[in-house]
């Protein structure tokens, strides 16, 4: 089969000067983006002034698209690889014959495990239309996205609070008396909106109670700091409610009509004294009850924030449950100050974009995560992506033999790389298709170069929010190198396996004018501005006519999905051992300038990256004859072992140890983030298949460690 060149959206390449309205690919986020193009070349990266809450701002990462856009670092050419997986032995290929052996290699998986033996996963977002269906046009039902390292937990959590995801409670913070955090570090790990949104609220007078066992950014601009002992946070909330309940200053009529399962919360906190989680939290009882006295003359303009990347230890999920139930007492729901209901289209008479999925039958093979069937708790939608691995090594429930990895990088964000790559060995085909050199496209049997969020076009996006609205990513220049754009090379696959009805269309131009069927927008009229709102104003639903799409219709406090799953609604706490002598639970983050481990080789973020040092508490470094700035060593128990500088300080919890997220790289032609500090997933040894049970997100901040001063001969890794 011979392909097609790739399209080129219509304009590109015109000479003169042109705005394109695209949206950032430097994070997860995807910020809307004006791109100002010269002659074919990209000149100023600046935010979409037409979204009013986003402004022209960008972040540090947004700006160093340019870099990246100009940077050689990056695969050119798609790559099939020719010695040992990881061996950095590759050979160039053309679009025909790398798109044609992974169709063989799919075939063959076909023929030994059957369609559903196929698996993809990518970081998820507003894209996910097209690689899911991608995923079931192959006939598999096993998409997965990130979540497993990140939200997958309060995701799931909302689902049995609510019936609908955390990310449709947005909230108002302009409105706002009182905002608590758990360790969501809005200042760092930010979005440029909310974090926008969080500092203009600050400066009007809202009120912030931040809880980490970090001192962060965000810590410093809160009003009250806990500084809670490692992986506690629970516990904190249980005497929450317990305090809420006992004195009676929750919304009892909001209540009354809208939840149910109060009777099943008083049982679950009646002994959750404040002095109870003090002994488990550290957070003075006197403190707790301060903290309530405080919202109660607030409520319910107050909001317990539950979380985004809650992927941290065996009862996140609860964490984030109980830090719903709290906003729920609060009866802070569609109300302003409060959290708002994000709306779709319907809401306001428009209609959603047109599905591809539509296109495609639907897959009833049962996931292989469990996702939905033997994991009811866990959303199929989103998967849980460990236990993918799980089945790779297994071929339990059944096997797995091909996985795409599109623009997500497992070896970097799930935890023990080792693990993870003894159940990629058993696969017959892996694939990365991605803008750069990750650590799992190195340890691919094919990469296929993405062209970058510059130079290509993506599918039309819908986002709900209190004014629901469709947002554009179009293509501002050519590919500098033999790249293609995703809708592309999924449709290109699917017709070598004899699919074409899926994404049967010849340019991206054809596929926005089937999404927007019905919609009353056009492709002109997403071109003017980037972002088109389907309604003028928010508008907050009537408390008569509030429901919820839970099995009651109700809020659960007493949860359906979680009896379905036999699990508790409010388990019991499950207190935590501390960590003595050389030994320190392991809690990581990052800063605003990189994005996990997709920045450290860009040109400008490496050049104003922090130095990656370790958080070490002085009366735990002392003893240990540990001095600010001294090297140390620090092993997880396996064959790595890390070598950092120490910074000693009181701001971390004496039971902890913190480092940045994202170092210790190892591909060799992403030369500048090569062999930079420390990979603490390579640290977490024994963890890839830890994780809650419940939510299903991994339990990476259960990782016990242990701190040495750094040997003379260096550390071995």
């Amino acid at each position: 089969m011979t392909t097609n060149m790739a399209p080129n959206v219509r304009g590109v390449g015109v000479r003169g000067k042109r705005t394109v309205y695209s949206m950032c690919g430097m994070c997860a986020v995807r910020c809307p983006m004006e791109v100002t193009v010269e002659d074919g070349k990209v000149t100023w990266l600046q935010g979409n002034r037409h979204d009013a809450a986003l402004g022209a701002s960008l972040c540090a990462k947004g700006s160093a698209g340019l870099p990246f856009e100009y940077d050689d670092e990056r695969p050119q050419t798609p790559l099939i690889r020719m010695g040992a997986r990881g061996s950095g032995q590759w050979r160039r290929a053309s679009w025909d014959e790398v798109l044609d052996y992974i169709a063989d290699k799919l075939r063959e998986t076909v023929e030994a495990f059957g369609p559903r033996g196929i698996a993809l996963s990518d970081r998820g977002g507003f894209f996910t239309d097209l690689t899911r269906t991608f995923v079931a046009a192959l006939g598999s039902p096993n998409y997965f996205n990130h979540d497993a390292t990140c939200g997958g937990n309060v995701h799931n959590a909302a689902r049995t609070v609510f019936g609908f995801s955390h990310a449709a409670l947005v909230p108002d913070l302009k409105n706002a008396k009182h905002l608590v955090l758990y360790g969501r570090n809005i200042v760092e790990s930010l979005m440029v909106k909310e974090a926008k949104a969080f500092m203009d609220a600050v400066a009007n007078g809202m009120r912030v109670t931040y809880i980490d066992p970090r001192a962060s950014i965000t810590a410093c601009k809160a009003d009250r700091y806990w500084r809670v002992r490692p992986n506690s946070d629970y516990a904190l909330n249980l005497a929450l409610i317990h305090e809420i309940l006992e004195r009676e200053i929750y919304d009892k009529e909001f209540v009354e009509r809208f939840v149910i399962g109060i009777d099943v919360v008083r049982e679950a906190v009646k002994d959750a004294t404040p002095e109870w989680q003090e002994a488990h939290t550290g957070v003075p009882a006197g403190e707790l009850r301060a903290l309530v006295d405080e919202i109660a003359t607030q409520a319910p303009r107050v909001i317990f924030h539950p979380g985004w990347m809650t992927a941290r230890h065996k009862q996140s999920f609860y964490v984030s449950r109980s830090a719903l139930i709290l906003n729920a007492l609060m009866g802070n729901v569609e109300l302003p100050g409060g959290f708002v209901i994000a709306k779709p289209p319907e809401y306001y008479g428009r209609k959603s974009l047109k599905p591809l999925a539509a296109r495609v039958p639907k897959v009833t093979e049962p996931r292989v995560d469990g996702a939905g069937t033997t994991r009811p708790s866990w959303d199929p939608g989103i998967g849980m992506v460990h236990q993918l691995f799980a089945a790779m090594e297994t071929a339990q429930p059944y096997g797995v033999g091909a996985y795409i990895a599109y623009r997500h990088d497992p070896l970097t964000s799930l935890p023990d790389v080792e693990a993870q790559k003894r159940a990629l060995d058993k696969l017959k085909l892996l694939v990365s298709i991605d803008v750069r050199y990750s650590e799992t496209g190195w340890y691919s049997d094919v990469i296929l170069p993405e062209s970058t969020y510059l130079e290509r076009a993506n599918i039309l996006a819908g986002v709900p929010g209190p004014v629901p609205v469709l947002v554009m990513r179009d293509q501002a220049i050519a590919p500098r190198f033999d790249s293609r754009p995703a809708w592309w090379i999924f449709r290109e696959i699917l017709h070598r396996m004899g699919v074409k009805e899926a994404l049967d269309f010849e340019s991206i131009e054809e596929l926005w004018n089937y999404q927007l069927e019905g919609t009353g927008v056009t492709v002109a009229e997403m071109r003017k501005e980037g972002v088109v709102a389907l309604a003028s104003a928010p508008k907050l639903t009537p408390r008569d006519a509030l429901k919820f799409p839970t099995p009651s219709g109700k809020i659960e406090f007493d949860s359906a999905i979680l009896r379905e799953a036999g699990l508790p609604s409010l388990p019991p706490y499950e207190p935590k051992v501390a960590p003595t002598g050389d030994r320190f639970t392991l809690l990581f983050g990052r800063p605003a300038t990189l994005a996990h481990g997709q920045s450290l080789n860009n040109p400008l973020l490496r050049e104003i990256a922090p130095k990656q040092v370790l958080w070490i508490h002085p009366d735990r470094a002392g003893p240990l004859a540990i001095r600010d700035g001294d090297e140390v060593e620090v092993d997880g128990g396996g064959s790595y072992v890390g070598r950092i500088t120490a910074k000693v300080t009181p701001w971390i919890h004496p039971e902890a140890v913190f480092m940045l997220h994202g170092y210790g790289a190892t591909v060799p032609v992403a030369t500048r983030a090569l062999g930079v500090g420390v990979a603490d997933q390579r640290l977490q040894h024994g963890k890839l298949y830890e994780f809650d049970p419940a939510g299903g997100g991994c339990a990476l901040t259960e990782t016990i460690v242990r701190v040495k001063p750094a040997t003379t001969t260096g550390a071995k890794s």
